[in-house]
């Protein structure tokens, strides 16, 4: 189902690269780089030529019910969807910068369906050999990059739920890894559990 009413702007960036020439364009972007724990997670999108959705957004501005809904329209409409996960203790070994560039280019590598372009969240590209666009802000800006926001954003948050399934003291499906106040506390009490990021700073001497 192709829609009406995309946000303004919103495919601007696909339209240009239409107009080059390219026909399959995979957004790209990732969910869980500032997080104490858990992993970083990536997702590549390619759309229908001509989509249009003005519900999908930046991940960041949808509700987490919004998002689970989203999830399952991109999921059922999109071209091909490829996923990239890096672990914690990668994150330690290789910095979260490079780790998620890795899980950008595993989500790029794991769809499903050919690819002649890229539409890359930030100001980092791939070592691809492929034609490639970083654009800052990328999720606010294309709606191919916001629709990959939403899947990776959706997906770590369900491995998150299922850490928390499996490390109950820490609160993971609260604040999905992220350094809040109540996680640091956690990580005081008890110390780091097995998913958490040994080379992050947990800071918890601040707390009362």
């Amino acid at each position: 189902m192709v829609l009406t009413g995309s946000r303004p702007g919103m495919d601007v960036h696909e339209s240009e690269a239409r107009s080059l020439g390219f026909r399959w364009i995979a957004g790209i972007d990732e969910a869980g780089r500032g997080p104490l724990a858990g992993p970083v997670v990536a997702a590549a999108v390619i759309l229908p030529d001509g989509y249009r959705n003005g519900d999908i957004n930046d991940s960041k501005a949808l509700s987490p019910a919004r998002r689970e809904t989203l999830y399952g329209v991109i999921g059922r409409e999109a071209v091909a969807i490829g996923i990239g996960v890096v672990g914690p203790g990668d994150i330690d070994r290789m910095n979260i910068l490079q780790a998620t560039l890795r899980a950008m280019r595993e989500a790029v590598e794991n769809l499903s369906h050919p690819y002649d372009c890229l539409l890359i969240d930030g100001r980092n590209s791939l070592p691809l050999p492929i034609h490639q666009k970083t654009i800052i802000g990328g999720d606010g800006k294309s709606l191919s990059i916001a629709s990959a926001s939403i899947v990776a954003k959706v997906f770590r948050d369900r491995i998150m739920d299922e850490m928390d399934l499996r490390y109950p003291l820490y609160g993971f499906r609260k604040h999905k890894g992220y350094g809040t106040p109540e996680h640091r506390r956690a990580i005081r009490d008890h110390g780091p559990c097995d998913i958490h990021r040994r080379s992050f700073r947990f800071r918890t001497d601040d707390l009362s």
